[in-house]
């Protein structure tokens, strides 16, 4: 059996999420009727995360296990067959054999996300539902002071969605660093960590835009991790703006 590792990347407006469900069209789904296609037999593959419906990704990993014995397509072929069969919202970046051991998503590391605001006073029809309108000025000092508190391992209970906590041991988790970049028209909200709660940094990056406006305050932060009160954080930005970035191994 051999074991490739994956690294893709998709626009997302269009799936029900990476994880196939039984609503079907997801990144998931397309990916696996192509290896089935170009490998002569039925696979499954082991993704790093799942990612919401409309959530994006610049580096997502997955690992496929097949027997090579069915299937005669070197690397190069595989890569190639898939960007040509793949919907043109999904793209393979690359791929190289591991060994038979690796897993996409118990080898991770930590994953890094990126929100992307878009302060264009014009609208654009090149960034719809690719990035977030935010047409407030941003104190990046405040922001990174509240960043700032994120930052390390704490009880993430208030960032996370409500239903999803009912299934957990523990809403715990480690962040690494909290990073804002901004340029002329974009302002980019990095989050990387062990492991993330479902919304997490989609209401990290909502906090973070909410002590911008004024409308929460560094200490408010402070309290939220502290006593786990959803309605000390900020909201939850939609899913347009959100992309995997990178998966640490």
């Amino acid at each position: 059996m051999k074991n490739l590792k994956f690294i893709i990347s998709y626009n997302g407006t269009a799936y029900n999420g990476y994880q196939s469900q039984p609503c079907g069209n997801t990144v998931q789904d397309n990916i696996e009727k192509v290896l089935r296609l170009l490998l002569n037999q039925a696979v499954s593959i082991n993704g790093c995360s799942r990612t919401d419906a409309g959530v994006h990704a610049s580096e997502y990993v997955f690992n496929v296990k097949y027997d090579e014995a069915l299937s005669r397509i070197d690397i190069q072929g595989i890569i190639k067959g898939m960007n040509g069969l793949l919907p043109d919202d999904i793209a393979v970046i690359s791929c190289e054999e591991v060994s038979g051991d690796f897993h996409a998503r118990f080898d991770s590391k930590g994953k890094e996300y990126m929100y992307l605001l878009d302060s264009s006073k014009e609208k654009s029809v090149f960034t719809k539902n690719l990035a977030l309108p935010y047409f407030y000025k941003i104190d990046t000092e405040t922001m990174t002071a509240a960043a700032e508190v994120i930052k390390g391992e704490h009880d993430f209970a208030a960032f996370c969605k409500a239903e999803a906590k009912e299934h957990l041991k523990t809403t715990v988790r480690t962040v690494f660093d909290v990073n804002i970049e901004q340029d002329s028209r974009f302002t980019r909200i990095f989050v990387s960590g062990s492991g993330f709660l479902h919304n997490m940094v989609r209401i990290i990056a909502g906090t973070l835009i909410y002590v911008n406006e004024g409308k929460r305050s560094v200490d408010d932060v402070k309290e939220a991790l502290d006593s786990g009160n959803r309605e000390k954080a900020g909201i939850t930005l939609p899913a347009c703006g959100l992309y995997l970035n990178k998966v640490f191994y």
